[in-house]
């Protein structure tokens, strides 16, 4: 059933602390209808303007959610992780009211597995995240980098000095580093897709995928 639900259907953001209300504004800005709500009536005066609706309620209660009509969503995102009991209530109340797809915020490994068993579909470490994130930006070797629970990622880099200026079959990133470059930038142009002969230069930003440890070996070579 997940699989059938459409990518413009309206999205229930549940909490508008800094992750919610992060995540509601995007939508919004994605065209997305969204129905925020929140306890706090300033949070939700605040954001009354920047999303299609807020409402103030308390989702725990599953009557409050009945009312708002929160049966008739697709996606709900729980965006209150920081309260576990409440995270945890609120999505089985979202299970109840049988919302196909419920994304929710975890902040331990420990709350994440309660709410899963409760019945999110997705659980979401937005802090665990970061952090991680952060680690591979502090040595100032990447720009951006992003990884996947399957040990694969990607990076935002400037590009070593041994690929710039032939085509990158050429230069043998793949075969040397277990990597592939993916995408190019040059300045005032919008990244492109990388291919076999693309000549990378001295002023060129490029994306790049591969293992965590492979990323990383590669992002220590001589700029």
């Amino acid at each position: 059933m997940v699989d059938r639900i459409r990518n413009d259907s309206p999205v229930l953001v549940i909490g508008l602390g800094r992750f919610g209300a992060a995540c509601a504004g995007e939508l919004d800005r994605l065209d997305r209808d969204v129905l925020a709500i929140d306890e706090s009536l300033e949070l939700v005066q605040k954001w009354s303007e920047r999303v299609t609706h807020a409402v103030q309620a308390d989702a725990r209660n599953i009557d409050a959610l009945k009312q708002i009509g929160a049966q008739d969503f697709q996606v709900a995102v729980v965006a209150v992780g920081s309260l576990i009991e409440a995270s945890v209530l609120i999505t089985a109340n979202l299970v109840d009211l049988k919302v196909p797809q419920i994304w929710a915020k975890a902040v331990s490994q420990a709350h994440g597995k309660i709410l899963a068993r409760v019945g999110a579909n997705h659980v979401i470490y937005p802090e665990r995240e970061a952090g991680e994130r952060v680690a591979h930006l502090v040595s100032g070797r990447m720009l951006d980098f992003i990884r996947f629970d399957d040990d694969f990622a990607l990076a935002k880099m400037y590009p070593p000095k041994f690929i710039r200026g032939i085509g990158l079959n050429e230069s043998g990133v793949r075969s040397k580093y277990n990597v592939t470059v993916v995408g190019v930038k040059s300045p005032g142009r919008p990244f492109r897709y990388a291919e076999a002969n693309t000549i990378v230069t001295n002023h060129d930003l490029i994306i790049v995928s591969g293992t965590n440890s492979d990323i990383e070996r590669f992002a220590s070579l001589d700029r």
